[in-house]
């Protein structure tokens, strides 16, 4: 049995997505990646063009839930708010499919990847390969997103060891259900 996650670093210009495979024993396989080069343009234009290409990749890779980077605040205000329109355009093509989203800050993601909350790009890169076994080095977009759902995936296995007692088990849905909720990156009970 296999779960796919689906990662995705969304940006205005080039929106990164990264499938990967969580396996039974907790081990992930990449899938696929790539980025959606988003056309010049009207923003609500450019927009749609996110929400409809991740809708496409979210058809042909069928995952059962996605991870998105959340959106730092930048010193240009502008560049936030046109950043963070392009992640609600990835949160909609996510939402609609149906898929459980999370999200995780930049600084969460790379301290899962590369053991380090605040390393470079490159080093993200070079852990992502090594990680994935990838066979070259992906684009730092796809890279993104490829360590955002390893990320997710990572956490989960943490989490369904944690609530079961067991070894990793399937994605938890609902964690209140269980007595136990996330808040701030950490476990807590409810």
């Amino acid at each position: 049995m296999f779960e796919r996650i689906l990662g995705i670093d969304p940006g205005l210009r080039l929106t990164g997505f990264g499938v990967i495979e969580r396996r039974d024993a907790g081990k992930i396989v990449y899938v696929a990646s790539g980025v959606i080069r988003v056309p010049d343009g009207e923003l609500a234009m450019r927009l749609a063009a996110i929400f409809t290409q991740l809708g496409e990749v979210i058809a042909e890779y069928r995952p059962v839930a996605a991870a998105v980077e959340k959106v730092f605040v930048n010193v240009n205000p502008q560049t936030t708010l046109l950043l963070g329109q392009a992640r609600g355009a990835a949160l909609c093509a996510a939402a609609t499919a149906g898929l459980p989203v999370a999200e995780y800050t930049p600084m969460q993601i790379k301290q899962a990847v590369a053991g380090y909350g605040r390393a470079p790009k490159e080093q993200v890169q070079a852990m992502v390969v090594r990680l994935l076994s990838l066979p070259g080095t992906p684009s730092r977009d796809a890279a993104d997103a490829l360590a955002c759902a390893t990320c997710h995936a990572n956490g989960i296995g943490v989490v369904g060891a944690l609530l079961t007692g067991a070894g990793a088990g399937p994605l938890p849905t609902t964690l209140d259900r269980r007595g136990v909720r996330l808040r701030r990156g950490r476990l807590i009970a409810s």
